[in-house]
């Protein structure tokens, strides 16, 4: 019997786990990660070139700390990015767990350098030209980890809680609730080899971010959890060659636009910028394969990528986002042979499909070298492919050569986070001592303001919830 148990190691479950700690809590805590621990999690590209499609999960998304630790690893320290966190608890509150969080990521190792702080005039220029172009840029200044970095510094947050007494089962995953008298009382494990044991806990936590969104859905379905579908992310991943991104780059590191193209007006940003980064693949437990990028603190490519998702939202009567999503994914993959889809810019204007050796000629040279070339515009909706086409040419005028004609576009860029569930500001659900958090809750997208929810989230179960310090 535990107090508490957390399916998920990622960063809503570490913090949650953290905090409870550091407010001195004796409760018996068990995190359940269906991955490896984080010296465990290696992926074989690096030697093979292409991706493996590792069985049974794939190592860049799934163990300890989750999709973190293989990611760029950057901390957005603004409340106004990171999801609508803020609109439960209240913004001040977030913004101060957020100076918490970072707090805990310093004494850990980051890196104390803050990107996008200074160079004020250089600043509003930027926003000028944005402005023009019908383009908000959102004021965020970033803490880049780095992917080689994260992973040393979630190595020691590991340690750290194994050395105060937190059990950390690895090769287990959820599939199912244990529920009495409309409570949550346990949850039901499963292995690979598909053995099964049930464990009682006073409260559970499920924080199984981005991929685990779909399974959370199914559960809520299942069990009468009050949620709402949400809004889903479609997109692409941009490659540029870093000379054109120079300005931005050095004066935000990462630029956060926000825009409603023409004719449809829905919304489209730019997301997870990276200098000098690469372009990689994610694989997820139903075999789908979907772009993302990274960024390293010591090793530069050529290039900056960054993705620009346009958000779908879905009522009646069709309410199932995650499934559409993942339908524009697997056609996707059917047109790359199961590898991400690329296509320069001036192809797609031109209305042809994109030739390997054409790739070869272009100044911009994928940094994802098993990229299929191909016809990104036959697997992508049109709603979504226009307002795409039309944002980056507004990204033109903010950064002028970005809708260059070998501009890179990979598809497909997608985001899982769109069931969410219904719960007070105390974080509480229509199922006692049941509680949901992180990117798969619908709440929070990405690394810190997941971290803040587990904060918060530890400050409840330990009864100390009454502020921010």
């Amino acid at each position: 019997m535990y107090d508490l148990v957390i399916i998920g190691a990622g960063p809503a479950g570490i913090f949650t786990a953290l905090e409870l700690l550091r407010k001195g809590s004796r409760k018996k805590i068990l995190m359940v990660e269906k991955g490896r621990p984080i010296e465990e999690r290696h992926c074989p590209k690096g030697q093979t070139g292409r991706c493996m499609s590792c069985r049974p999960y794939c190592h860049i998304t799934t163990g300890f700390s989750g999709a973190g630790a293989f990611s760029d690893g950057k901390l957005s320290l603004s409340c106004e990015v990171g999801g609508d966190l803020p609109d439960l608890i209240g913004a001040d509150l977030v913004q101060d767990l957020i100076r918490y969080a970072d707090g805990i990521y310093l004494e850990f190792g980051a890196d104390e350098q803050v990107e996008g702080q200074e160079n004020t005039d250089e600043v509003k220029e930027i926003r000028k030209r944005a402005i023009q172009a019908g383009l908000k840029l959102v004021d965020c200044p970033i803490r880049h980890l780095g992917t080689e970095r994260a992973q040393a510094l979630y190595r020691g947050i590991q340690t750290w809680l194994l050395d105060h007494g937190v059990e950390l089962l690895f090769g287990w995953e959820c599939c199912n609730i244990l529920l009495k008298d409309g409570a949550c009382r346990g949850v039901q494990l499963r292995d690979a080899d598909g053995r099964q044991q049930e464990i009682e806990s006073a409260d559970v936590v499920v924080a199984t971010g981005r991929r685990g969104a779909d399974w959370l859905e199914h559960l809520c379905q299942e069990h009468g959890i009050a949620h709402q579908p949400g809004t889903v992310d479609i997109g692409v991943r941009v490659e540029v060659r870093s000379e054109i991104m120079e300005f931005v780059n050095r004066v935000l590191y990462e630029s956060k636009l926000i825009g409603y193209p023409p004719p449809f007006k829905n919304k489209v940003r730019t997301f997870c910028q990276n200098p000098g980064g690469f372009v990689s693949q994610e694989n997820y437990d139903n075999d789908l394969a979907v772009v993302n990028g990274h960024s390293y603190k010591d090793l530069k490519s050529d290039n900056t990528n960054l993705a620009i998702l346009c958000s779908h939202n879905f009522s009646t009567p069709f309410n199932q986002p995650i499934a559409y999503a993942q339908k524009v994914g697997e056609l996707a993959n059917m047109l790359g042979d199961n590898h991400i889809l690329v296509q320069r810019y001036g192809d797609i204007l031109d209305g042809k499909r994109t030739w390997q050796k054409e790739l070869a000629m272009s100044n911009v040279r994928p940094t994802l070298p098993d990229a299929v070339a191909g016809d990104i515009t036959a697997a992508l909706p049109y709603r979504s492919m226009i307002n795409i086409i039309n944002f980056i040419q507004a990204m033109d005028h903010v950064v002028p050569g970005f809708a260059a004609a070998e501009t890179l576009l990979y598809a497909p860029e997608l985001k899982f986070y769109s069931n969410r569930v219904r719960m007070t500001p105390e974080l509480t659900t229509n199922i006692g001592h049941f509680y949901c958090l992180g990117d798969s809750s619908g709440w929070t997208r990405g690394l810190m303001m997941a971290s803040v929810m587990g904060v918060w989230m530890g400050r409840i179960l330990a009864g100390q919830a009454d502020g921010a310090v």
